[in-house]
């Protein structure tokens, strides 16, 4: 029997809905500072593993913070459109500021790719983007919400991730063969959604032959989002708040366990989102999630160190545009090394701490920091403002 779709919510549950989860916006805040430190170091040689991205299969802690994005747009969706429906707005007009808010999105994500900090070329110019593949998943994922139940959105998960695996691995490459029988399986650039970008968007990927946010791969991430819809259910519903932690933690080490066993058919890898990364990352969402909840809203330890954390996770929008202004910069602009050679800034900086006694590791650390800190200074300026940011 299929569950009913999204329903407003009674009144005992959306008094608690109405009241900020600050659990949500601190997990927010400490991606948004996560993501401006792995995508400023010093050193991309030589920062520390743990703020790099795995360079295929495999994972270390900087690829959780995509997927924890997109995990906490669905949590949020699904909490933004039960009291929108208690109010008494229509399907049909939340679907439609969904989707405004997607096309916003996707705006951004353009804008960003062609900043002039990054030299802008327009026979090179970046179509897809972290931005957009956000926006993709949230309109689908909103879709379902409304028109659909639990089962439905069961389903919509089981398809994402076991149709995206079989595609992966059943579906001829064009000019190439049969993964594992004619190429390996999930070579880098010989795969079926390689193979899509390539044909689709060839001069305008990120990695010259893929890209991290191709169109293929946004299926299973997809399915990342729906996990989040789930917890958001969750968090919705009547239940005790310690059944409600109690519960994100043990989903959390399930899909945890999940993604390890499946890693050993199809790799846990974030440049292909596979369905076992969905699991793996998913799974350590619910987990960290539970931790903030109860820290935050069952022991209620809140304080003044909250504060710098919410500048970023209220405003990760424009945490994103702030993470660009660094970026660009970094790569493009050059200025003098301690040698007189002319140096991209990034490098620069990092020469610069290495002639004063800093390790290379430590060096690229403390550029990540300083990058950090530029943008909170520049959201705090925000925050003073009262100014949000929202698409």
């Amino acid at each position: 029997m299929i569950a009913a779709p999204l329903s407003p919510p009674s009144q005992q549950s959306t008094a608690s809905q109405t009241k900020r989860l600050m659990c949500l916006d601190i997990y927010r805040g400490l991606m948004v500072a996560g993501m401006i430190v792995v995508d400023n170091p010093g050193s991309d040689d030589h920062a520390y593993w743990a703020i790099k991205h795995a360079e295929w299969n495999g994972w270390t802690p900087a690829d959780f913070i995509f997927p924890s994005f997109l995990f906490l747009v669905g949590v949020s969706l699904v909490l933004s459109f039960s009291v929108r429906l208690q109010r008494g707005e229509s399907r049909r007009q939340i679907l439609l500021h969904a989707f405004k808010r997607s096309l916003v999105l996707i705006a951004v994500g353009l804008l960003v790719n062609a900043s002039p900090f990054i030299g802008l070329d327009l026979h090179t110019w970046r179509f897809e983007g972290v931005t957009q593949r956000i926006a993709l998943c949230y309109f689908i994922a909103a879709i379902l919400v409304l028109w659909s139940g639990y089962s439905g959105q069961l389903v919509a998960i089981v398809v994402c991730l076991v149709g995206y695996w079989a595609l992966l691995r059943f579906v001829p490459v064009p000019g190439l063969g049969v993964p594992g029988r004619d190429i390996p399986f999930m070579d880098p650039d010989k795969n079926i959604a390689a193979w899509l970008d390539r044909k689709l968007f060839m001069g305008h990927l990120f990695d010259g032959t893929r890209d991290p946010e191709g169109l293929l791969s946004s299926i299973p991430a997809i399915g990342t989002t729906l996990i989040g819809v789930f917890t958001g259910r969750w968090l919705s519903s009547n239940r005790n708040r310690s059944t409600i932690a109690k519960g994100m933690f043990l989903f959390g080490i399930l899909g945890l366990i999940a993604g390890e066993i499946w890693n050993a058919w199809f790799p846990i890898n974030k440049h292909l989102w596979t369905s076992s990364f969905v699991l793996f990352t998913g799974g350590f969402a619910l987990v960290f999630l539970a931790f903030l909840y109860w820290i935050l809203e069952i022991e209620r330890w809140r304080g003044a160190w909250t504060m710098p954390i919410l500048v970023f996770g209220m405003n990760a929008i424009a945490g994103f545009v702030a993470d660009s202004l660094v970026y660009g910069p970094g790569y493009s602009f050059t200025v003098k090394g301690p040698s007189g050679a002319a140096l991209a800034w990034h490098d620069a900086a990092q020469a610069h701490l290495e002639s004063i006694g800093a390790s290379p590791a430590n060096a690229s650390l403390i550029y990540s920091a300083g990058a950090v800190l530029f943008c909170w200074l520049l959201l705090w300026l925000l925050w003073r403002k009262r100014i949000f940011i929202k698409a």
